[in-house]
């Protein structure tokens, strides 16, 4: 059960948004609130994997999932529902959990804080987390998703945790600090609805790769990609980065070419597509972390 739930919950994936969180968090260390700091964490690692649950729900009631049941494990969705393993009901029910413990520690925060302003930003930050999937909006049946992820995966978490510890908000240096979290998390995104593209539009799923077309669609993942790399470059140049975070995020061009060749020379290909996937992923994760360590030095 143990390992279904984890595979429901689309656990690797956390790294996505509570990393940036933890970077966001450190950005101005002076302070640091860790009270503050594990209740945002549980607020948006919650959010985050209650997102991942409703998703799952809203994929199965649209049948984008049910167009292609076998699982490769990073798009697609989990595939349990499909397998006849868990219920539409039960991802329901868990989306709700996982929002009702999201919301206790919104909660905990606003008292902390002592502002009422917390509870309207995660209102919001919630309410765009499940219109992603979900109607009346369905930001990522309508070309919209790509947009909602950015904004989420990026300047949410990071502006959020900075917030958090400095009570600012909004904040030009902590904005420019959440872009490639931002970039980088939709380039994933991206990358995974290019093995899905023709079974979503049969459910009438429209994303960006749409744009361009499957065969070309290596090069907006490009351009989102080496964006990230020059939001980097940016923070560098305005000094809220140092040349370790620049220099090591820079060495990750190699793999973002790798996973783009595959796109352009596999389009159409699952299995190989599945690699171009775990690349970017990888990219993001390090890239993360890189960006971490750089606040100590």
């Amino acid at each position: 059960m143990m390992k279904n739930l984890i595979r429901a919950l689309r656990l690797p994936f956390i790294t996505a948004s509570v990393l940036p969180f933890v970077f966001g968090s450190l950005i101005n260390r002076s302070h640091f609130q860790v009270a503050g700091f594990l209740l945002g964490f549980i607020a948006a690692a919650a959010t985050h994997l209650g997102s991942n649950l409703i998703n799952d729900y809203a994929d199965s009631k649209s049948g984008a999932d049910w167009q292609d049941k076998k699982f490769y494990g990073l798009f697609g969705g989990s595939k349990l529902i499909q397998e006849n393993v868990l219920s539409e009901k039960f991802y329901l029910n868990s989306a709700i959990v996982c929002a009702i413990i999201a919301s206790t520690a919104v909660l905990g925060l606003a008292f902390l804080l002592k502002s009422s302003a917390v509870v309207i930003y995660y209102l919001i930050i919630i309410i765009l987390g499940w219109s992603y999937s979900t109607k009346p909006l369905q930001f990522s049946y309508h070309k919209l998703g790509e947009i909602i992820i950015f904004l989420l995966f990026g300047p949410a978490v990071v502006m959020g945790g900075y917030f958090i510890q400095t009570g600012v908000f909004p904040d030009m240096k902590s904005f420019v600090l959440s872009l490639p979290f931002g970039f980088f998390t939709t380039a994933i995104l991206y990358a995974n609805e290019i093995p899905d593209f023709y079974n979503d539009q049969k459910a009438h799923k429209f994303n960006w790769v749409s744009i361009l077309g499957v065969d070309r669609a290596y090069i907006l993942y490009l351009v989102l990609m080496f964006s990230g790399v020059a939001s980097v470059a940016l923070a560098f140049r305005l000094g809220f980065l140092k040349m370790f975070s620049l220099g090591g995020v820079v060495i990750l061009t190699v793999p973002i070419v790798k996973a783009a060749l595959i796109m352009k020379k596999s389009p159409a290909d699952k299995d190989q597509l599945v690699k171009s996937s775990q690349m970017t992923i990888a990219v993001q994760t390090v890239a993360s972390i890189i960006l971490i360590f750089g606040t100590f030095l």
